[in-house]
């Protein structure tokens, strides 16, 4: 659990997730960023009836965040269900890790291209 989100900003509408297919993930995978869980919307039978259907999740540096779904996750695991169908948006793809680059007038080191 932490609180608050570890990846930056991605700017992803309810349309542009919308554009995303769910896809199983394991929950023991899952890291919530929320750390606070409202009671009358776990229970609420209409839940999602305004939102999404599948939680919202965030790839970033290996982990998977839970940025939207708590509920529907918890719910699925007092139904004793390990995976649920999430959208995840793999900012670990969208935003590749800066290559090292030596600096400038630095030797390279041997073996290595420039």
């Amino acid at each position: 659990m932490r609180d608050g989100r570890p990846y930056p900003d991605h700017g992803f509408s309810t349309r542009d997730w919308a554009m995303i297919p769910p896809r199983q993930i394991r929950l023991d995978t899952l890291v919530t960023t929320k750390r606070e869980l409202a009671l009358d919307a776990l229970l609420a039978d209409d839940s999602t009836f305004y939102g999404d259907l599948f939680p919202h999740a965030v790839q970033w540096h290996g982990e998977m965040y839970l940025e939207d779904g708590l509920h529907r996750a918890l719910r699925a695991a007092l139904q004793q269900r390990n995976v649920i169908h999430v959208r995840v948006l793999d900012l670990d793809a969208l935003m590749p890790a800066q290559t090292e680059q030596p600096a400038e007038g630095a030797p390279a080191e041997a073996g290595r291209p420039l």
